[in-house]
């Protein structure tokens, strides 16, 4: 994840004058002093899968012969793949068989997710060195799966509420006051924008470099939250000295 700048953040400081005790016996009645604080904060996370789509055909005039073309490369492209680490169940095979004229026509695309990038361009480069132009490697589309959206949500509203805990310790710093616990916290506003969850369909065009695709893909969230923190009176500097 990377940390964008926040947005300016609004402090309120509320001292209420305690109200006084009715006697001895009574419990001790809240000092009403909150200090209230807005802020909010940005982040970013780079997508975590690509899927890259293979296609590949053969046309004879005997039907055995497209067929067992078309199965010795599905069988290379796939032992290349697991021979680098990529499980048999992020890969794919779909097939179409038919006849045109007097010819037998098999057409074969493989579907590969990664979620290692430096796997994919191994195996991509590999199979554009041996297999040529027997296949077409289409570029490869950057996608976030629903965990790491939900990751990205979590983290930004978490570091908006560290923001306005440390803008809270400041502000009583300032006025030689101790931060108590937090009365309420609420998450008020929270955007998304950028990147996208996986798709079938991608308008990247095909001219675009590894790097601007995955800038594209990339996801970005905000989050303004609002806390209520106790003020509980001056610091007790000699305590914190020790």
């Amino acid at each position: 994840l990377v940390v964008m700048a926040s947005s300016p953040i609004r402090v309120f400081v509320e001292p209420v004058p305690a109200p006084a005790s009715e006697g001895h016996g009574c419990p001790p009645v809240p000092s009403g002093r909150e200090v209230h604080v807005s802020g909010s904060a940005e982040l970013s996370a780079g997508p975590d899968r690509a899927r890259v789509s293979l296609r590949l055909g053969s046309r004879k005039g005997a039907a055995g012969a497209a067929r067992s073309s078309v199965a010795r490369r599905l069988e290379y492209i796939a032992q290349s793949a697991r021979q680098r680490g990529v499980p048999e169940e992020n890969m794919t095979v779909t097939e179409d068989f038919s006849r045109v004229e007097n010819t037998y026509q098999m057409e074969a695309e493989v579907c590969i997710i990664f979620s290692d990038f430096g796997k994919m361009q191994n195996v991509c480069n590999l199979l554009t060195e041996k297999l040529g132009t027997s296949v077409t490697i289409g570029p490869p589309h950057f996608y976030h799966t629903p965990e790491a959206i939900d990751t990205l949500r979590r983290q930004v509203c978490v570091a908006a509420v560290g923001n306005t805990h440390r803008k809270a310790q400041e502000v009583c710093q300032l006025f030689g006051q101790s931060l108590g616990k937090p009365l309420l916290i609420r998450e008020e506003e929270t955007k998304e924008w950028g990147g996208h969850i996986d798709s079938h369909l991608s308008n990247t065009p095909d001219s675009l470099t590894l790097q601007e695709r995955i800038q594209n893909a990339t996801a970005c969230a905000s989050c303004k939250v609002f806390a209520v923190f106790e003020i509980r009176g001056k610091e007790n500097r000699r305590n914190k000295v020790l």
